[in-house]
């Protein structure tokens, strides 16, 4: 007969073991751009922020991506891959419209037993992840769990509009998260979402609304469509809602976080949401100038450069804040 432990009713707490991040080696800068489509580098840096971006090849899927930012995160909290008890990828851009990116992320790790599911949450995705992650972990039915958020939007993006063209990247960023008795490094997670903005942001043709034809693929409705003006609105105000929320969640003041890393989108958005949750520009981690808006990876890919770099310390306190197409919105109070 098959032996299994009972739970014990001690809360269990979730412990951040390790992150880690991966970025294609090609670039694109602004200038390449001014090659291919009517644009500027002016034109791109003022409007947004960003100045360059990393493309993926035509022969590295987002599992592959996905791969080395969790090589790169198991390695530094020195697991073996075996210790991974659940994987998600959060993603909009899986390998195939099934299996899910989290199989074949799985199949690279040499895993053939743990549970592995892909999340649509758009650029919030990360932050849905982690939410899903402490859920479980408390729940005491997996211990060690591995979240990715992996995206290469740029092979969904039309090339020949300058709306959007300019503003995505290809990124993966990946967590390690397992259950502990003595540390709760995840504070809190809010989440939220609304249906009815999905028309502002979405990729129309793919799906059971409009399968794949001769007519969508001449259509461009493969790519990505974005209401810019719009999305902007209700991204500012959501996010700072959000951010508001997870502090007060986390019993936490604005002053106590040691730093702010919000979705990767468009610095004007980056920075009237730092204006409406009361915070200045240098408790704000930026790095959308050398990455592009590259969705579901962009926190973690940021928070995990922010601890390279040494902008943060065991101990610290962060908050992640995003907001995607869905519309979808989410933040998470952690701890370093």
């Amino acid at each position: 007969m098959l032996k299994v432990k009972k739970q014990m009713n001690k809360k269990i707490g979730v412990k951040i073991l390790a992150t880690g991040s991966y970025f294609p080696k090609k670039v694109l800068t602004n200038a390449d751009l001014e090659k291919i489509v009517d644009t500027s580098d002016e034109w791109i840096s003022t409007r947004t922020g960003i100045k360059e971006r990393h493309i993926s090849e035509n022969n590295e899927p987002t599992s592959e991506l996905a791969y080395k930012a969790s090589l790169e995160a198991i390695k530094t909290a020195q697991i073996k891959n075996e210790d991974i008890d659940l994987i998600i990828v959060a993603t909009v851009t899986p390998d195939m419209l099934f299996p899910s990116t989290a199989c074949f992320l799985q199949t690279k790790l040499g895993l053939n037993s743990a549970p592995a599911f892909d999340l649509s949450a758009a650029c919030s995705g990360f932050i849905y992840a982690l939410a899903t992650a402490k859920a479980y972990i408390e729940s005491g039915l997996y211990k060690t769990v591995l979240i990715a958020g992996s995206e290469e939007l740029s092979k969904f993006t039309d090339w020949t509009d300058r709306n959007t063209c300019v503003l995505f990247g290809d990124a993966a960023g990946a967590m390690i998260l397992t259950a502990s008795e003595e540390n709760d490094d995840v504070l809190s997670v809010c989440l939220g979402a609304d249906g009815s903005y999905s028309e502002l942001l979405n990729m129309p043709a793919g799906g059971t609304v409009n399968p794949a034809t001769v007519e969508t693929v001449k259509g461009k409705l493969h790519t990505i469509k974005m209401a810019g003006k719009e999305v902007f609105k209700v991204a500012v105000t959501k996010m700072g809602i959000a951010a508001e929320k997870a502090l007060v969640l986390a019993g936490k003041k604005p002053e106590e976080i040691t730093l702010y890393i919000p979705h990767q989108a468009n610095m004007r958005i980056i920075e009237a949401v730092a204006k409406k949750v009361g915070v200045t520009m240098d408790k704000v981690f930026v790095n959308i100038h050398k990455t592009g808006n590259t969705s579901s990876a962009t926190t973690i890919t940021a928070l995990d450069e922010a601890i390279k770099t040494g902008k943060l310390k065991k101990g610290d306190l962060v908050e992640l804040v995003a907001f995607g197409g869905g519309f979808t919105w989410g933040a998470a109070v952690i701890r370093i």
